[in-house]
């Protein structure tokens, strides 16, 4: 017998050699028919795989991203098993599944081509072969019996992969007649899939090389119910609708030029209104919390980003140094800020009390991004980060963390995004080359971070090896209006970069010491957070966001003075207005500043102008009345404090103030 820990902490004695699934069906029976994977010792496994010792366990659902992981990863196997059944000969590169759906690269016979006419037809056969409920076979084979296997198939991709594996640690999964090299984990059989839809077709590198194979990628989704399914299309459906680079265009908010470069936004009158305003907000409210502004150069000399480890992690995700005219020195477009940041701490000595020191730009670096990963605003080679480091000691560095939390989470009340979670990003402990540090500092960095995000009340979860290479972090998934998950701020820890730059504060015992670093980002960067913004809320933006607030729409020409006068008051009062000058019907006028999403509407004409009022109207709501232009600036004023929602900056406070206090 064994012994099994379930997730509230009892105990359970089974047969060594249970499976999973047998577990689930003894828990409950509609537990077993929901299953898809098991937790084992927090790994996931196959629901048919036996359990041998003892083990702390979880099963795993469609509502767990384990189980849809799972799920997914059965139906890119179930994809391929269809394409090689209709297209014999083809070669397989990597299948996984993704955070929606999966995807499978693949090299087609010669002569053959894949389009989406041709999806249907590899749909329908992913349904055939998923309801004959082929079981997902796991075994175990040795090194050269799976070289021998694949180099007998003639597929070079699986051989490389294989060769990258040790001899003991390589499984395949055999689906009916289709097998694969794979680690797994799958679901028990293919009748758990019951809806398929193929979304697109693109290329891609071998394993993202741009000078290997280029390989057709073809992208599923898949679900236990059809239902679902219908319900995601719709969801798509939708999303094409909100696409920022649509909305942008309409809004003309940012512009892309093939001359000026693929990948560098252009910020347009009315987006540069919502990019200052944005900046403002931000910068308002940091002056609460003791930031000070900073400005740095846009280049930097190679050598810095040498010290600070920048250069050669990033190298390739950089632009190419360039020599000054004599040729002596190298210099790089900034790729990040914080060794500007580190520079302006190092400038002078610093004593504990100047403690913490909080250094705060809006700084536009710049990374190269291959032209077939670029998108919109959400991927481009030159962005603006909300950046901010700050340099503590190591006793003030939780609470510090704790008012970065703060902050993050006004940012997302503020904006709307109410349903996030915190990820605690972590080191890979079984891959530390990739990162730089001393182990100690790494434990001290890790546990501060856990400690703060428990103590704000945070629902987190931990990812192993999505750190940073200098320090963990902690990153903020949000989901918007339409349920997709995006990473919307992040804060990280580091002790690596006062090392390298020998960083020092004299303490209170006047012996030098190392300061901490906090490196922090609430929006990440102004495009990408405009970027998710447009597609929340489909352009309709917060009235003190939006560029205007205020059309002003005269009934004729007769009331154009009537409408500078108003025009002028609402300046005065700094409200955000434009006069609709064009000789069109009053109807067309505010047809078009509906389809613009300006929030009010002013409509002036005789009755107006002869009882010193404007008729008002709210975008999506109609009419308002008639009020005097004074009643009317309290009215947008009292709407846009309310937006901010001051009271909920002291709430978070208190929330710090008392797990500080407990």
């Amino acid at each position: 017998m064994i012994t099994i820990t379930l997730p509230d902490g009892s105990k359970k004695q089974y047969p060594k050699g249970i499976t999973g699934l047998e577990i689930a069906k003894d828990i409950s029976p509609r537990l077993a028919k929901e299953a898809l994977a098991i937790g084992v010792n927090g790994q996931v496994w196959d629901l048919t795989r036996p359990i041998e010792n003892d083990a702390q366990i979880k099963i795993y659902t469609w509502d767990d991203p384990e189980g849809k992981h799972t799920f997914w990863h059965t139906s890119a196997h179930l994809m391929a098993a269809a394409l090689e059944k209709l297209y014999p000969g083809i070669k397989f590169g990597i299948g996984p599944a993704i955070e929606n759906g999966f995807y499978y690269d693949v090299e087609l016979p010669e002569g053959t081509t894949i389009s989406e006419k041709d999806f249907d037809t590899i749909e329908q056969t992913m349904l055939e072969i998923a309801r004959q409920k082929h079981p997902l076979k796991r075994y175990y084979i040795e090194k050269q019996k799976a070289l021998e296997y694949y180099k007998q198939k003639g597929d070079p991709y699986k051989v490389e992969l294989i060769n990258d594996l040790q001899d003991g640690e390589i499984t395949f999964y055999e689906l009916g007649e289709f097998t694969d090299l794979c680690r797994g984990p799958h679901l028990p059989h293919t009748g758990y899939i019951k809806a398929v839809k193929l979304l697109n077709i693109a290329a891609a590198y071998w394993r993202g090389d741009a000078s290997r194979q280029q390989l057709t990628r073809i992208y599923g989704i898949s679900f236990p119910k059809q239902k679902m399914l219908t319900e995601y299309l719709q969801m798509l459906e939708e999303a094409k609708k909100r696409d920022h680079r649509k909305i942008g265009r309409e809004l003309e908010l940012f512009y892309f030029s093939s001359r000026v470069g693929q990948g560098l936004p252009m910020w347009l009158p009315r987006g540069t209104v919502l990019r200052n305003n944005l900046i403002d907000f931000l910068s308002q409210l940091q002056r609460k919390y003791g930031y000070q502004q900073v400005v740095t150069p846009h280049i930097g000399n190679k050598n810095l980003y040498v010290t600070s480890g920048h250069y050669a992690k990033y190298k390739q995700h950089s632009f190419q140094p360039f020599t000054t005219p004599e040729g002596d020195e190298e210099y790089m477009l900034k790729p990040m800020n914080c060794p500007h940041h580190v520079e302006i701490y190092k400038m002078k000595p610093r004593s504990y009390k100047d403690l913490p020191l909080r250094l705060a730009e809006f700084g536009t670096v710049y990374r190269y991004e291959q032209s077939g990963e670029l998108h919109g605003l959400t991927r481009v080679r030159g962005f603006t980060q909300d950046d901010a480091h700050i340099f503590c000691t190591p006793d003030q560095l939780k609470d510090e963390f704790k008012k970065v939390i703060e902050i993050v989470l006004y940012v997302f009340e503020v904006f709307g995004f109410k349903d996030y979670t915190a990820q605690v990003s972590l080191r890979d402990p079984d891959n530390k080359e990739k990162y730089i540090g001393k182990d100690e500092n790494w434990e001290k960095a890790e546990k501060a971070i856990i400690e703060a995000a428990n103590e704000m009340g945070l629902k987190t979860t931990v990812e192993l090896g999505e750190a940073a290479f200098y320090g963990p972090k902690l990153d903020f998934m949000v989901r918007d209006a339409l349920g997709r998950k995006w990473q919307l701020g992040t804060i990280q820890v580091d002790y690596n970069l006062p090392e390298r730059f020998e960083l020092e504060y004299i303490g209170a015992d006047d012996k030098p010491h190392r300061p901490v670093m906090i490196h922090r980002a609430p929006f990440g960067s102004l495009e990408r957070f405009v970027a998710i913004l447009i597609e929340h809320t489909a352009g309709k933006f917060p009235v003190w966001l939006t560029p205007e607030q205020v059309a002003i729409l005269p009934i004729s020409d007769k009331f154009i003075n009537y409408a500078e006068q108003i025009y002028e008051k609402l300046d005065n009062a700094r409200i955000r207005a434009f006069i609709d000058y064009r000789n069109e019907k009053i109807g067309r006028k505010i047809r078009d500043a509906e389809v613009k999403h300006i929030p009010y509407m002013l409509i002036v004409g005789e009755k107006e102008a002869q009882n010193n009022t404007v008729s008002v109207r709210r975008q999506g709501q109609g009419d308002k009345g008639s009020m005097s232009i004074e009643q009317f600036i309290l009215l947008i004023n009292d709407e846009m404090n309310k937006e901010k929602i001051p009271e909920r900056l002291e709430e978070l406070r208190q929330i710090r103030l008392q797990s500080q206090n407990s």
